[in-house]
């Protein structure tokens, strides 16, 4: 297929990833909403959105490597079929049980369509503007995060049902993806036998990439908890800052994040890895320094202007620690080490569940307290061990050098027998 035959498909392979992503944070400005209707407390939000971030890394560790063996459009159109499913859910949720139940179908279903969408930008990579595909795979997730907060804050002011609204329209959006896949995307692998032995969960770090994954893995952590954290308490921590605030800042804080981790991630990609890693984790306690400043002074600014750095904490910090851990990965043991990569990643954004206990406990003031503390802890063991570790001596170039993905996921096989390749996505 010429370059230009590649332009419509490569556009709704994108399109897919800024709407599975907007849709996973969608629910984040209905949170204090839930709350409301069914007197939820702070440590059941933590567990709907926990409930969502493990099945979503169950479904990338098994689902990664499917599509190369089914084939990127089957994966794609079954998976958007599923999204839509766990939209109705999600609109039809009547307490915490279903809401978790259909969090996790959500889950699921957005790991195998991410995972087949990120492959299939990797095939159409223009021949003429390589490296397309690892900012597109970078970029669209976070701005989906952000345009799903925005849509859900708007539609929550100004649209009725504000629990059905946002849900119905996302179920058309992925409705309508799945039936442009079917039409209009090809096939842009050769399917091949063996996806039952595909779903076997694998993820080991390689022995060149165990070096940079020891030395970065705090810093990992730190920004991944961090966003977990403005994800889900993120509106409870605006009402407890701010109690006659909008409903609608909630869901903007989250948004402040998401837009700013975008434009890091642009920003920061001609950095060496190291370099944006170092930047990221130095913005870590400088965030949280000013998100307890901004409560202690009942200063809404301060709030969001954590929230901004806490977002360029994350993209640099989530790029630049994988180009750190993949620069040396062979394509054989790529697809496992970016599988154990997100599970730290992955169990890293679950802690807020932590954070619920002790809100239930001893109060969201004192839990952000002491959830700040070992954030930037964190962030600072990264910094020390990054700083005092001697920089390897350049590594040999690799095929298909990996490109990046922050809140999101990732997986590559593209081999016969899924491990070769790359494709990352959140």
């Amino acid at each position: 297929m010429p370059p230009t035959g590649k332009r419509t498909p490569f556009a709704l392979n994108a399109s897919v990833l800024v709407a599975l992503l907007a849709a996973s944070s969608a629910p984040t400005p209905l949170y204090p909403v839930y709350q409301d209707r069914w007197g939820l407390s702070a440590l059941s939000v933590t567990v709907v959105f926990s409930a969502y971030t493990l099945a979503l890394l169950a479904a990338l560790l098994t689902t990664g490597a499917l599509s190369d063996h089914l084939g990127r459009r089957p994966v794609l159109v079954g998976s958007l079929a599923l999204e839509a499913v766990a939209m109705a859910a999600l609109a039809s949720a009547a307490g915490a049980g279903t809401l978790i139940a259909a969090r996790v179908l959500q889950g699921v279903a957005t790991g195998a369509a991410t995972s087949a969408a990120g492959a299939g930008l990797v095939d159409l990579d223009p021949p003429g503007r390589p490296g397309r595909s690892a900012l597109t795979n970078s970029i669209a997730p976070a701005a989906g995060m952000a345009a799903g907060v925005l849509a859900a804050t708007l539609l929550i002011r100004y649209a009725p049902g504000p629990t059905v609204t946002v849900y119905l329209v996302l179920a058309l959006v992925f409705l309508l993806q799945a039936a442009a896949i079917a039409a209009f995307a090809p096939e842009t692998t050769r399917p091949h036998a063996g996806a039952w032995r595909s779903l076997r969960p694998r993820a080991a770090v390689s022995p060149p990439a165990r070096r940079a994954f020891l030395i970065s893995g705090a810093g990992v952590v730190a920004v991944w908890a961090l966003g977990g954290f403005y994800s889900s308490l993120g509106p409870a921590f605006v009402h407890l800052v701010a109690p006659g605030a909008p409903q609608a800042a909630g869901g903007m804080v989250f948004f402040a994040l998401s837009l700013s981790a975008a434009v890091t991630v642009w920003t920061t990609r001609a950095l060496r890895p190291r370099t944006a890693t170092l930047l990221g984790c130095a913005a870590v306690p400088a965030a949280v320094a000013l998100s307890l400043t901004g409560m202690h002074l009942v200063s809404l600014p301060a709030v969001f202007g954590a929230a901004l750095l806490a977002g360029v904490a994350f993209g640099a910090v989530a790029q630049g620690s994988m180009r750190m851990v993949l620069d040396r990965v062979p394509e054989s043991d790529r697809s496992t080490t970016l599988a154990a990569y997100y599970v730290l990643s992955y169990v890293a954004m679950s802690l807020p569940a932590g954070a619920g206990v002790l809100t239930q406990s001893y109060g969201l003031r004192t839990a952000a307290h002491l959830y700040a503390a070992l954030v930037a802890l964190l962030a600072t063991a990264a910094l020390l061990t990054l700083t005092r570790t001697p920089s390897p001596a350049p590594a040999p170039a690799l095929a298909g050098a990996a490109p990046v993905g922050p809140p999101g996921a990732a997986d590559a096989a593209s081999g016969p027998a899924g491990d070769g390749g790359y494709r990352a996505v959140w």
